[in-house]
């Protein structure tokens, strides 16, 4: 049941990074067709990342109570919802509303996936798998532009939701088949309502998507901006409200234990420090450079971004398999020391130059970054029991989101901080002037971040799993 049970699981991977990155690459022709700014087209990514970091921690916790496969099963039909309604949009409100729907829907799948791979493979063998998934998110993420630049091309924007449509019905026909029916003794209990812990839920997903909405809005406005400073005040009573909750109810949305757990901590750590400055940094701050700073094409950007991330979706698997035979502190040591490498070698020696050079420090990053996705959930892994093996990487995948999330806010505030301020670069190997000197800061503020990442390295290995303590 295993191999279709991964099968599915990676398909489901790979679609949704797909339907994310060919969307972002379609942004400019939508905004095109439907006659919207490009400030406001924005929110054509945005209100998919608010609700995908609201649902997330919540499908895992379902997960955990209640039936995987029909969990699944209705998370691909609000997906393909959302998909239909985007494919159909006649303006572009309902275009945002759209993609809000298939983000209730996307969010389900990595903490499934991964949450599933924790419960039904043993524990040496949980490396090669999560490997397996980070190798369909890199051909996702490597594929999407190329897909959106041939089918926008061929027969417009619409094209990509209803390809995506497609998939998701295939998607489902695959899971009603293979899906194993997972906690049906427990789906069956008369606390299984009261075991979701809604309202510790709730409070959790609202304080991320406050936090997000947050760090977004000051990225576009500035701290000073009401909403922004007022959005990040409300996620820290939210999330208070939901450390609170946890620690009083009788069946909390996660058991307190593991927020003091250092296994779980540090590998989420990693996860959110290497993100944001792999996805935040790297893939967030290059297409400016290369598009606004360096005068190539969207087709010319992708052609030098895609030997990176098809890296990630070669090395995955094996670096994953190696996670499993020396430990993942090991390879996580390797491999974020590779990521630091690849960031600083763009600031100091790619920022301004030829494409060519950006193309290799990409390459650099993505090999490091390959080997600290699967070797981080594998981390995660160890630190929960199959009790919560939901819940606890639906809470591992929002640190992982949030990190892209707020990384992009993050470097994109430190590089237009350093526009302004229009003074020569702080890394001191950097050599190409000062009309790129921004870029090669952000993506030094980037380094930094894997400089914290590694020295969580320290808090691998020492904690047992948590259980569902109260359950």
């Amino acid at each position: 049941m295993t191999n279709p049970l991964l099968l599915v699981m990676v398909l489901a991977a790979f679609t949704s990074v797909l339907n994310n990155s060919m969307v972002n690459v379609a942004i400019p022709a939508v905004s095109a067709h439907l006659h919207v700014s490009a400030s406001a087209s924005g929110w054509i990514v945005t209100a998919y990342s608010i609700v995908f970091a609201t649902g997330v921690a919540l499908y895992g916790r379902v997960s955990d109570s209640y039936s995987l496969r029909a969990t699944f099963l209705a998370a691909l039909v609000i997906f393909g919802i959302g998909s239909l309604a985007c494919a159909l949009a006649p303006t572009f409100g309902v275009l945002v509303a759209g993609r809000a729907v298939q983000a209730a829907g996307a969010a389900a799948i990595p903490s499934l996936a991964y949450g599933s791979v924790a419960r039904l493979f043993p524990a040496g063998q949980r490396g090669a798998v999560f490997g397996t998934l980070s190798s369909a998110v890199g051909l996702g993420a490597a594929a999407g532009p190329l897909v959106a630049g041939i089918g926008v091309t061929a027969a417009g924007w619409r094209v990509l939701f209803y390809g995506t449509l497609a998939v998701i019905a295939l998607l489902f026909a695959a899971a009603w088949r293979y899906l194993p029916d997972l906690n049906a003794e427990r789906a069956r209990s008369p606390h299984r309502f009261a075991r979701l812990d809604l309202p510790g839920g709730l409070l959790l997903a609202s304080g991320a998507a406050a936090l997000l909405f947050g760090m977004t809005t000051a990225n576009h406005s500035g701290l000073a901006a009401p909403q922004a400073w007022g959005a990040l005040v409300a996620a820290v009573l939210l999330l208070t409200g939901f450390t609170i909750r946890i620690r009083r109810a009788a069946f909390p949305f996660v058991p307190p234990a593991l927020f003091a757990n250092t296994q779980f901590l540090s590998a989420s750590g990693i996860a959110l420090l290497s993100q944001g400055a792999f996805i935040g940094g790297g893939l967030f701050l290059t297409p400016l450079l290369l598009i606004n700073q360096m005068g190539l094409t969207a087709f010319q950007t992708g052609l030098v971004i895609a030997p990176g991330a098809f890296s990630v979706a070669l090395l995955s698997p094996t670096i994953g398999r190696l996670s499993d035979r020396f430990g993942p502190r090991a390879v996580l040591g390797t491999s974020l020391s590779i990521l630091l490498a690849g960031l600083l070698f763009m600031s100091s020696f790619a920022v301004g130059a030829a494409p060519w050079r950006v193309a290799i420090a990409l390459v650099i990053a993505s090999t490091g970054y390959a080997g600290v996705t699967s070797p981080a959930a594998n981390a995660a892994s160890k630190a929960l029991t199959a009790e919560i093996a939901g819940v606890g990487f639906g809470i591992y995948q929002l640190f992982f989101f949030l990190g892209s999330g707020t990384g992009a806010a993050v470097f994109g505030s430190v590089l237009a901080l350093r526009q302004r301020q229009g003074t020569p670069a702080l890394n001191p190997f950097y050599g190409q002037g000062t009309a790129t000197a921004a870029f090669s800061d952000a993506y030094l503020v980037a380094c930094i971040a894997v400089l914290v990442a590694l020295m969580l390295l320290i808090g691998l290995g020492r904690a047992r799993p948590v259980s569902m303590e109260k359950s």
